[in-house]
């Protein structure tokens, strides 16, 4: 179990913090902290704020990933699915939404937009080689699997 610390920002006393929605549920939900209401057009996206901060140990990052009935009914999704939030990040958490739908969507106050999944991030160290081993896929890559 890990602690993270969460802070409600200056002006965002009225919005809910993530929650789970669900006992295993695996993402908190995030509601917009917009002071208006924000209309997303087809094809714009917007940052939209959430109104808080976290602290997250070393070894966690936060994902940002888009709500399932938001895409499916709207079109409306994150623009850099996942985003991370890094552990030594202390700003606002927000999220880029973007209208795939063919109807302007308009953001509340309050409104869950997006949810956020936390990973743990292994601790790695590059070193550098002259040689890589052999695969039998080498260098293919951008669809080059599965391709007659």
């Amino acid at each position: 179990m890990f602690d993270v610390r969460i802070k409600r920002l200056p002006g965002n006393e009225d919005m809910p913090l993530p929650v789970k929605m669900s006992e295993l549920a695996s993402g908190f939900d995030l509601y917009a902290a917009v002071g208006e209401p924000v209309v997303l057009a087809p094809g714009e996206r917007a940052l939209i704020p959430t109104g808080f901060a976290l602290a997250m140990p070393g070894e966690l990052e936060a994902q940002i990933r888009p709500r399932s009935g938001l895409a499916f009914k709207h079109g409306i999704t994150t623009l850099n699915a996942p985003g991370t939030v890094d552990a030594d990040y202390r700003g606002e958490v927000k999220v880029l939404l973007i209208n795939h739908g063919r109807e302007p969507f308009t953001i509340e106050r309050k409104e869950r937009i997006a949810q956020m999944v936390f990973q743990r991030v292994p601790q790695i160290r590059l070193v550098e080689t002259d040689e890589l081993d052999d695969t039998v896929r080498g260098v293919g890559g951008f669809g080059h699997t599965g391709t007659k």
